[in-house]
């Protein structure tokens, strides 16, 4: 089994490996890994000590592929106080995945936190991987630490309370940022909250856009998901995102939902 989710394979290059492989097909990745690796390429890009990556917006063109990607980015907007960023991966030739990024400044003056929502549950003991008929198990589901708190499963229609963790890095050598781990993690929201049958209804989600007040502390990411779907085949998906502290972001997708 791969160790990481990507190896580096030259200048803003990287080969996805079968740790990224998404639930529906061993060889299209789960939406998780390269969001994330857009965000690292945004982090990267021409960084300011005195902003941070507060928002990061990525929209899914097509399936991205297993194997080789690359990834350029630019500065759409730079500014002193806000900063937008862009990163577009590529694969076989084509633009697979694009994420925008908002850098906002941290003030020199204290700022007072205000919270939202209880304090999250404790993380449960260790179980095994929870059932998904069906589906690819040894990519990217096999590589996540899932603990339920609420919602019993992937094979369990509506809303979820999961804690989750990955297992490996993100890339060799290197420890993920919390905007990346966040992104890695909450692309599985919809997932979590699938309010219909997986075997009788499709489920692709188009885009992911994650904010974050402050940054996640440690490995841990509590998903408090829901997804509603109206007449006409579009959802959505809504997610809470918790470390072990407090509530720390908000994850939103759009979803087109059809018959299989």
């Amino acid at each position: 089994m791969p160790n990481v989710f990507f190896e580096p394979a030259g200048t803003g290059a990287f080969v996805a490996t079968p740790a990224t492989a998404g639930p529906w097909s061993a060889a299209a990745q789960h939406g998780g890994p390269p969001s994330a690796l857009a965000a690292r390429a945004l982090e990267l890009h021409e960084p300011d000590p005195g902003q941070r990556l507060a928002r990061v917006a990525v929209d899914i063109l097509r399936p991205v592929p297993l194997g080789k990607i690359t990834v350029r980015t630019r500065t759409v907007r730079p500014g002193r106080r806000v900063a937008l960023l862009e990163a577009v991966l590529e694969a076989d030739g084509q633009e697979v995945l694009h994420a925008r990024g908002w850098r906002l400044a941290i003030p020199d003056g204290e700022v007072p936190i205000v919270a939202a929502g209880p304090a999250p549950p404790d993380i449960p003991a260790e179980h095994p991987l929870p059932a998904f008929p069906g589906g690819h198990m040894s990519g990217y589901l096999h590589n996540i630490d899932w603990r339920y708190v609420a919602g019993g499963g992937f094979d369990k229609a509506g809303p979820a309370v999961v804690w989750a963790r990955p297992k490996i890095p993100l890339l060799p050598g290197e420890e993920p940022s919390p905007m990346c781990r966040a992104l890695l993690l909450a692309d599985s929201g919809s997932g979590v909250s699938a309010t219909l049958d997986m075997a009788t209804f499709l489920f692709i989600n188009t885009d992911l856009t994650v904010i974050l007040p402050r940054d996640p502390v440690g490995e841990w990411l509590l998903l408090d998901a829901v997804s509603t779907i109206g007449e006409q085949g579009t959802g959505m998906a809504e997610t809470a995102l918790s470390d072990v502290y407090a509530r720390c972001g908000t994850a939103v997708q759009t979803l087109l939902v059809a018959p299989r």
